[in-house]
């Protein structure tokens, strides 16, 4: 027999059960919120069935914000970083207590009743109509769960929090239908688990495990009866409850938990009585959250590693979906940083640089090979304080970074590499007077660059005037020959050869392919000259700069990371070639006060013009690191400055940026094996200014047809100079 129906369609069974529903829901909002008569709203009850039908029937609960851990390289803690501070944990891993405890204070027919409690709320109506106030409302447990996912869903937007925290019928409706929902299926135990896991208890604590350890630093499943109480006792009220700053309120509400926790029968009047005469000890941990508690002055690094996370296409494709990730958290993510060389890199610009100098430093260390950082500080602290900045100081811009620094003449061993790579011979030599113009014009990538006539370039010193060959000028850092020599082979090999070695400008912008380039003139920042310079280390082989080597998310699952992308920059000849050069300018040249005791270095010192920055770049065959001193505003010159205590008339990048390489690089390397650096033997041209035929014997001279520069046969013409000693033989 086919059911009967009324005007509206629906069986008059289920029109009952519906209009019972929204009768007793009505009810709980007057109850809860003490609303006007339903009439007032002009609600009525076809109204809110149609509207209790237009909700949608699936609960989206979103992922559960927590703690994401950075770990370093040994697995050590670099720093927790959380939007909510929330560690999700089974029920199982709560104690008893706590799950009876919450149940007693919040829901005490939790187990008896469905999504809504129609005694409570007949019970609250009665309690809420004899007081004349709203003194008792009627929410359950999985009412007040679904709340909260909504709340959740809303994260750190306020209309959005607003909205789901509106005192508003229509929210109640929407409450209660997902309620429904979730009672069926869902189930109690795993209602109360996500409950605990999900509710606020003050103190920034955000679920239940998050609270045990902000209150008596241990965890959910070690809480005791009297804890169990204060915790399930904050929830209804978090400020006014909060017993680190009210013990006399919570202690009130405390033991109101525990009296209610003997009349459920959940524990003894006795065990409740004792528990309730025990004054409140608490053991807080205060919050840690982000990369500004980070120790060994690892927050920039931590904040570098959010910086890749939410750029790399890895961990979502766009930018908003990365960002929903992280802002979730729950992730174990553990970086290649290195804590002994972090803590070595550290104290070395502590001692060195101090942080309320007038100028700041920043040193990188990379692993050639891999391109794994193991190590990224700087003098500054990290923070928002009187001499701290949160600026990453090693890095690009766009990962966090200021705009970069000129890094002098740390730049010329890039061009000697793109020279060597085009067959240049290094015992060959170039005139190098102390002051010359620029040669014009040069030839660059898409076609020649021409000066003006008045660009000069000079020396650092009057004494220094060739000729030179490559090694004495590498290490006398002699700027007129490395002018000649990229006039000589062209500015487009050098900026291929930057290119390979990863090697951009800290803005983003192209390399402008200019002569000066030679000098050091374009911004670039401390990390990428570190992996840069990794390559002479690796035998001529780049890799890009890593900092992550594994993530895992809350449920124990790894997720693919970026890796580093390794390639040929030169020959290995090449490579070899440059670490002669370079290891001669730490054991004779510019760089003696930045070389190792007892292991293989190699690196180059760079000062910019008017001192606005000073450079040391070096490596070993395990490391390689790049220190930088000097203004991030570029606005003070390094003249008559003190640093570290220690006063300068000028600074030079032997004086302060090469010792702290050094014992930055000594206490990362200690106890760690001394590989040596492959090297090729170069000979120095005897100072023999002899002429004609004798110029072409052993001395690495221009030959004919071969190097010379706008001048056939080898010799050399210099704008503005006479010709210096140019002939069809090869000599000077």
């Amino acid at each position: 027999m086919p059911k009967k129906r009324d005007g509206g369609g629906l069986p008059k069974t289920q029109q009952a059960a519906k209009f019972l529903g929204v009768s007793v829901l009505a009810g709980a909002v007057l109850a809860g919120l003490a609303l006007p008569a339903a009439g007032a709203l002009g609600l009525t009850a076809k109204g809110s069935v149609e509207g209790f039908d237009d909700i949608p029937a699936n609960l989206k609960t979103p992922p559960l914000s927590q703690r994401t851990r950075i770990l370093d390289a040994k697995g050590g803690e670099i720093a927790k970083v959380y939007s909510r501070d929330r560690t999700v944990v089974d029920l199982k891993d709560m104690s008893p207590y706590i799950q009876k405890a919450i149940v007693a204070i919040e829901d005490a027919r939790f187990y008896q009743h469905g999504a809504i409690d129609v005694k409570g709320i007949l019970r609250a109506l009665n309690k809420n109509a004899q007081s004349g106030a709203v003194s008792q409302g009627a929410s359950t447990l999985t009412q007040q769960y679904v709340k909260n996912v909504f709340i959740e869903e809303a994260g750190d937007n306020p209309d959005k929090v607003a909205q789901a925290t509106q005192q508003t019928l229509g929210r109640k409706v929407k409450e209660l239908k997902y309620a429904i929902q979730v009672e069926k299926e869902l189930g109690k135990r795993k209602i109360l688990q996500n409950y605990l896991n999900i509710t606020f208890f003050g103190q920034q604590a955000y679920g239940i495990e998050a609270a045990a350890q902000r209150y008596f630093s241990k965890h959910a499943k070690d809480l005791n009866l009297g804890e169990s109480a204060l915790l399930a006792g904050i929830v209804q009220s978090p400020s006014r409850y909060d017993p680190v700053n009210d013990p006399q309120e919570a202690t009130r509400r405390r033991n109101t938990v525990l009296q209610r926790m003997a009349d459920m029968k959940d524990v003894t009047q006795a065990e409740a009585d004792a528990a309730a005469k025990k004054p409140i000890k608490l053991a807080v941990s205060r919050p840690k959250n982000g990369c500004i508690t980070a120790t060994h002055g690892a927050g920039f690094f931590c904040d570098y590693i959010r910086t890749v996370f939410l750029r790399d296409k890895s961990f979502g494709k766009s930018r908003k979906i990365r960002l929903q990730r992280w802002n979730e958290g729950g992730m174990t993510i553990r970086t290649t940083l290195d804590p002994q060389t972090q803590k070595s890199v550290q104290a070395s610009l502590k001692d060195h640089v101090y942080e309320d100098d007038p100028v700041a430093s920043a040193a990188t260390i990379v692993e050639p090979g891999t391109g794994k950082i193991l190590g990224m500080g700087q003098s500054r602290p990290y923070g928002f304080g009187e001499n701290q900045t949160v600026i990453n100081l090693s890095v690009d811009h766009d990962m966090g970074g200021g705009a970069g620094y000129l890094p002098g003449s740390t730049f010329k061993p890039v061009v000697a590499a793109a020279a060597l790579e085009q067959g240049t011979n290094p015992e060959q030599e170039y005139p190098s007077p102390y002051r010359m113009p620029y040669p014009s014009p040069v030839r660059t990538c898409d076609g020649e660059w021409r000066g003006s006539g008045s660009e000069n370039v000079e020396n650092e010193n009057k004494e220094e005037v060739g000729p030179y060959a490559m090694k004495e000028a590498t290490a006398k850092s002699v700027n007129t020959y490395f002018v000649q020599l990229i006039s000589d082979i062209g500015v487009c090999p050098v900026v291929n050869m930057a290119q390979k070695m990863g090697i951009e400008r800290a803005d983003g912008k192209a390399l402008q392919q200019v002569p000066s380039m030679t000098l050091g003139t374009q911004e670039m920042s401390p990390l990428t000259m570190a992996a840069g310079y990794a390559a002479f280390a690796g035998g001529g082989r780049y890799c890009s700069p890593v900092a992550i080597e594994s993530i895992t998310d809350a449920r124990g699952r790894a997720l693919k990371v970026p890796q580093s992308s390794c390639r040929t920059a030169m020959s290995k000849k090449t490579a070899d070639t440059i670490n002669t050069l370079l290891k001669g300018v730490v054991e004779d040249g510019t760089g003696k006060e930045a070389g190792l005791k007892g292991r293989d270095s190699a690196g180059k010192t760079g000062t910019t013009d008017s001192r606005y920055a000073a450079w040391f770049v070096g490596y070993t065959p395990n490391a390689a690191g790049a220190v930088w001193v000097g203004d991030p505003q570029h606005k003070r010159k390094m003249y008559d400055i003190t640093i570290g205590g220690v006063p300068h008339d000028k600074v030079y990048g032997a004086d302060t940026p090469g010792p702290i390489w050094r014992d930055a690089m000594s206490g990362a390397l200690a106890d760690r094996p001394a590989p040596t650096l492959p090297t090729v033997a170069i000979d120095d041209p005897a100072k023999d200014k002899s002429q004609g035929d004798e110029g072409d014997k052993g001395r690495g001279k221009h030959k004919p047809g071969r190097g010379g520069h706008n001048k056939p046969g080898g010799g050399w013409h210099i704008p503005g100079f006479p010709d210096i000693l140019g002939g069809g033989n090869g000599g000077w």
